[in-house]
């Protein structure tokens, strides 16, 4: 179509009598972020063409030249060369505008039988799936840098908490192996929303179907999808992938945030138990005494704008009727956010774990404060035949004479402890010493050394 019959100079301005306010151009692109999508459109049109040839929509010479015209503008843009325009919108109608100066009338033929709105649901689903299978690997290197950690550590004392506040000694090993299975459900999360979104929404066209007579099978396995999309007016409204991923991300980053709560505390001199590699702190423009953990405060930090991203995409979702509405061009930018925000995180923590230093006698000097083996001694009076709560009375009454005479339960003498229940004898420190308090924790799941060291070559063997 020539330009003096087409005053709005789009794909698609047949319909219209003026250009588009150049006001409207700008406030209405996409191409400034969903350029990023280049690779999945180029496949999903590669194999669109593909099927259109096989089903005898196009002859086998038109859908050669755009596979080939579409194999050297994905060159050109992989080296730099290729220039996108924000009048032609997006980067559908870049590539396909492009293709058509290269190819002629054959490249006008692509979109037959398909529709952006089918074409963009394609790209965004082949994009989620490669970045899903990105990020796995990813997680895998900080699942095993984590086992390191937790067998370097597995006899390290450490205070555990509740309420911030000492609780009981648990093994360092056994605080990474915390962290480890946190990980690991992010990966089965993701995975999950790999399976859901694997299936080719290519073939619902606008939102009803095509009248030719496509094979939509043919393209899901040219492009590595499960199946095919049931409903064609779901599929191009659908975003529930991209609201999965944005939520997994949010899990992955709320748990990298508390791992970097504890390691900003573990750091800091009050405790000490850790020390990170300097290549990953700062110090102070001021204060020249200054190691700043500022890659863990950054993950914090950027925990927030992930969970916002997904509560954008909610809202964003919440109020659209069936189907495909413009709103969903909004869906890409908290969505690419996400997904480089959770990348360099990861990045990060999968380069930091393997260096984290533990101060051990550091980390077992906190275990001893705080009464943490108090819970054992009512263990052990429960065993000789008291009943718990009084048990769990006679122990705190301990406690608060242990505390006035700042010193530990095992610090106390077998008569001072006797004080409080006859039933005490000198087998008693063996229960409340540090080392007594883990290694009687012996069971699956529990702290003891014995049981670290059985759930790390548990999880060697399951690799």
């Amino acid at each position: 179509m020539s330009s003096s019959s087409n005053p709005a100079g789009k794909l698609w301005g047949g319909r219209f009598a003026e250009s588009t306010s150049a006001l409207v151009e700008k406030f209405s692109e996409s191409v400034s972020f969903d350029a990023r999508l280049y690779r999945q459109d180029i496949r999903g049109s590669q194999a669109h063409a593909r099927m259109l040839a096989k089903v005898g929509v196009l002859s086998e010479a038109d859908a050669r030249a755009i596979v080939d015209g579409l194999d050297a503008i994905l060159a050109d843009i992989e080296a730099g060369r290729f220039e996108w325009s924000e009048q032609l919108e997006d980067v559908h109608m870049n590539i396909e505008a492009r293709l058509t100066e290269r190819i002629g009338d054959a490249g006008k033929r692509l979109h037959t039988g398909r529709s952006r709105n089918d074409q963009v649901a394609t790209d965004m689903r082949l994009y989620v799936r490669d970045v899903i299978d990105g990020l796995v690997p990813l997680i895998d290197r900080i699942a095993d840098a984590l086992l390191d950690l937790a067998e370097r550590e597995a006899d390290t004392v450490m205070p555990g908490f509740t309420h911030l506040q000492i609780a009981q000694p648990v093994t360092f090993g056994h605080h990474m192996l915390a962290w480890r299975e946190q990980m690991l459900r992010d990966k089965s999360r993701l995975l999950d929303c790999r399976r859901r979104l694997n299936l080719l929404p290519l073939g619902a066209a606008a939102l009803a179907g095509t009248v030719y007579p496509i094979d939509r099978h043919f393209v899901a396995e040219q492009l590595g999808f499960d199946g095919v999309t049931e409903n064609s007016l779901d599929t191009v409204s659908d975003r529930d992938y991209a609201i999965e991923f944005c939520a997994a991300a949010s899990l992955i980053l709320v748990h990298l945030s508390r791992w970097s709560e504890e390691l900003i505390l573990w750091a800091t001199p009050m405790f000490g138990f850790v020390d990170l590699p300097d290549r990953f702190c700062t110090g102070s423009s001021i204060m020249p005494q200054k190691k700043n953990p500022d890659v863990p405060e950054l993950v914090r930090g950027k925990t927030g704008r992930v969970i916002g991203n997904l509560n954008a995409l909610l809202v964003l979702m919440k109020g659209q009727p069936l189907a495909y509405n413009r709103d969903n061009q909004e869906d890409k930018p908290p969505l690419f956010d996400s997904v480089d925000t959770v990348t360099i995180c990861l990045q990060v923590y999968a380069e930091m774990i393997p260096h984290i230093v533990v101060r051990r006698d550091n980390c077992r000097c906190a275990a001893a404060r705080g009464f943490s083996t108090a819970t054992d001694l009512a263990d052990y009076l429960v065993k000789k035949g008291l009943p718990f709560r009084d048990a769990h009375h006679a122990v705190g009454s301990a406690v608060g004479y242990a505390a006035q005479k700042n010193r530990d339960l095992a610090e106390l003498s077998l008569d001072e402890l006797r004080r409080f229940s006859p039933l005490i004898e000198a087998d008693v420190y063996a229960r409340i010493t540090l080392e007594g308090s883990l290694a009687a924790r012996n069971h699956y799941g529990a702290t003891s050394p014995e049981q670290v060291r059985a759930a790390i070559a548990r999880a060697r063997s399951a690799r």
